[in-house]
């Protein structure tokens, strides 16, 4: 038993180590395995790392390549401006270079001819003196004493023809003090009545018998009195058929008048309380018509931003007129030429426009304000925040102030031309033609005139004069007399301008 318990233990050691020597030689065959395999690993690591920055290294490398190719095409490009600037400035040079020699060609030139005009000059002076002693030999006087004679000879002309002159001009201011007085009066007339008068103050209601006039009138003539107070129009009733007359000074109450009497008419219901009541709506509703007129134009001309005042001012032109001439579509036919004119000289042609519709507006209340209608609507378009061009074209465009910019010099013109042509203005074609004869008739009655026209429907008169009979002196003195004659025989709206011409002419044939 001893023996089998020994021999068991030596084979349980034995077992044991073997045990462990085969666990010993396991763990290093996997310690070897493990190592082999992180060995590896490196390598692939290694080999992935290499790859990654060969990648890296050839995307710069192309990213510089690029951004080189980039930055040489634009020095390349640059280059070329650089040159094509520099021939620029080459060619620059050269015309420059051209210009100085033509320059210096023509001082050259210039001062040729100033040293052949100076000789000239002492030429002519030694044969002025040379004549002069002729001259003194043959008459026995010295140019002194030639001189002394001559001038005093001139002294008595000249107090001879100044106190013709003064008795001239004494005569001529007394004709035109009488004739300014005769215009201020005629003025004041015109501001409420036209040629016509009768046409510009009396309206028509017509009826639709007789028997509306016996109401119209009322009981004891109440209801005419109450109609006359309510719109300050004269009602006659007469024996005119089926009608009745209203007559004033002022276009928009005889106009609300009528619109009223015309709605009490289709009512039927005609007594004081009736007729105060539709008098105040006809007045509210032309009101609202004189706005809208006023709008509708300023739409139409493409004039903006006006204040409301100057609207109802610009609707209440519609009912004004001047030589028989609506003042409204005068108005329109200036700011429409005025806006053209600009166009054409390429000047502001919304201030020309805004000045042509508003150069009339203080007709709309020249009835009511002291002072001419150009100096009302300046003081006007001041206060309703206009600005100096539009100013100054209103106060001058009948000349009473001076003008100050192109617009006004516009506006002049276009008013000229609207009240000009023929037809504006209540004038018949047989009256129209005699006065542009008789204007040519005036043109061609002075001595020394080749010819006259009359152009501009009659707002120009030109006169040519025979340049060997007039020199250039006596035309502007000639322009004066003709003007001065045309002042006297004729009588014309606005005015006349009169063109003197002289003209040269030297003609010859090549054969």
């Amino acid at each position: 038993m001893i023996v089998f318990g020994i021999i068991c233990l030596f084979v349980g050691y034995y077992i044991r180590k073997k045990v462990s020597e085969t666990k010993l030689v396991n763990a290093d065959a996997m310690a070897k395995k493990i190592l082999s395999d992180a060995e590896k690993e490196a390598n692939n690591k290694l080999r992935e790392a290499s790859l990654e920055a060969k990648d890296q290294i050839y995307k710069a490398r192309a990213d510089f390549e690029k951004e080189t190719k980039d930055r040489r095409v634009e020095l390349q490009s640059l280059e070329k401006r650089l040159t094509q600037k520099a021939e620029n400035i080459d060619r620059k040079a050269d015309l420059l270079d051209k210009k100085e020699n033509e320059l210096s060609n023509r001082i050259r030139q210039v001062t040729s001819r100033e040293k052949e005009l100076h000789e000239k000059e002492e030429e002519y002076a030694h044969l002025i003196q040379k004549e002069r002693k002729i001259l003194e030999n043959i008459s026995g006087l010295t140019s002194e004493e030639a001189k002394n004679i001559l001038i005093s000879h001139m002294e008595a002309d000249a107090r001879h023809e100044a106190a013709k002159t003064i008795k001239k001009i004494e005569d001529e201011a007394k004709e035109t003090a009488n004739k300014k007085a005769k215009e201020i009066i005629s003025l004041a007339i015109q501001r409420y009545a036209a040629d016509q008068v009768v046409e510009s103050t009396v309206s028509v209601v017509d009826l639709p018998n007789n028997e509306m006039k016996g109401r119209i009138i009322g009981r004891e003539g109440r209801n005419i009195r109450a109609l006359e107070l309510a719109t300050g129009i004269d009602l006659i009733i007469d024996d005119t058929p089926e009608a009745v007359i209203l007559s004033g000074f002022d276009p928009i109450r005889r106009e609300i008048a009528k619109n009223a009497l015309q709605k009490l008419i289709i009512d039927g219901r005609i007594h004081p309380a009736r007729i105060e009541e539709v008098v105040n709506k006809a007045q509210k509703d032309m009101e609202t018509s004189i706005r809208e007129e006023g709008e509708q134009v300023a739409f139409e001309l493409g004039v903006h931003n006006l204040h409301p005042e100057e609207i109802k001012l610009i609707g209440r032109l519609k009912y004004r007129t001047s030589y028989g001439q609506n003042v409204l579509q005068h108005s329109k036919e200036v700011a429409y030429l005025a806006g053209i004119m600009a166009s054409e000289l390429e000047t502001d042609e919304q201030v020309a426009r805004r000045a042509g519709l508003l150069h009339d507006i203080g007709k709309g209340v020249d009835h009511e304000v002291e002072g001419s209608h150009p100096k009302i609507g300046a003081d006007l378009a001041k206060k309703y925040g206009e600005v100096e061009e539009v100013i100054n074209a209103i106060a001058a465009h009948h000349e009473d102030e001076e003008t100050t910019s192109l617009t006004a010099v516009l506006i002049q013109a276009a008013d000229a031309l609207s009240a000009a042509r023929p037809g504006a203005r209540k004038e018949s074609l047989e009256t129209y033609i005699k006065r542009l004869e008789k204007l040519e008739q005036i043109g061609r009655s002075f001595k020394g005139i080749e010819n006259a026209y009359a152009i501009q429907a009659g707002r120009e008169i030109r006169v040519m004069v025979v340049p060997e009979n007039l020199s250039d002196e006596d035309i502007s003195q000639l322009a004066k007399d003709v003007a001065g004659k045309i002042e006297q025989e004729l009588e014309y709206p606005g005015q006349i301008k009169v063109t003197v011409i002289r003209e040269s002419r030297a003609v010859e044939y090549a054969k």
